[in-house]
């Protein structure tokens, strides 16, 4: 591990502040936070201006919930992200993914559309960092522009931080300790 989570006897109004963008204030401790953000929060000023985004991106984008996270799945297979994988697959459960779909999305697999046209999609912006006029054509099928915008950055979003994660050695929380995003309230 690089970059380990901060110890919560280090937590300083700072890094609580920091958080508190994302989390309410009842839950800003390194516990409630997860491995990922108290590691993150070792840089309070940028993960302060990061997190408005970042959640956008997880809680409010035009995207559906399931094809989020069908980009997401793939994205944490194709940059070997064990943090984001194991987060995401708890997530995808949660927007109605099965245990199968889950998995076929990590080979890149789907048997339906749209879900078959995204996981393309995110194969194409991690091989050529843009998506064929095929694969563009297709996705607006089944996207409106905003959607479509925020899948590419979505797919560019969670690549970003599958290499941050892998980078500074960001380790799955521990198992049975459901992540900030699944607990009841969570997010905006």
């Amino acid at each position: 591990m690089r970059v380990p989570p901060l110890p919560g006897d280090q937590w300083s109004d700072q890094e609580r502040a920091a958080l508190a963008v994302l989390l309410p204030e009842h839950r800003l401790n390194p516990r409630g936070a997860g491995n990922a953000l108290a590691t993150l929060v070792r840089h309070p000023r940028l993960v302060r201006r990061f997190l408005p985004f970042s959640g956008y991106m997880m809680m409010r984008s035009t995207l559906p919930a399931r094809l989020r996270e069908l980009a997401v799945l793939r994205v944490a297979r194709l940059r070997g992200c064990a943090y984001e994988w194991t987060e995401h697959v708890k997530l995808a459960a949660l927007a109605g993914l099965s245990e199968e779909e889950i998995e076929a999305a990590g080979r890149g697999e789907a048997a339906d559309e749209p879900d078959a046209t995204v996981l393309r999609a995110v194969g194409e912006l991690e091989r050529d960092h843009n998506v064929s006029d095929g694969t563009w054509a297709a996705l607006g099928e089944h996207l409106d522009e905003r959607q479509l915008i925020d899948l590419v950055f979505t797919v560019g979003t969670y690549g970003m931080l599958a290499t941050a994660f892998n980078t500074f050695g960001v380790e799955p929380d521990e198992p049975g300790e459901p992540s900030e995003f699944e607990r009841p309230g969570a997010g905006g």
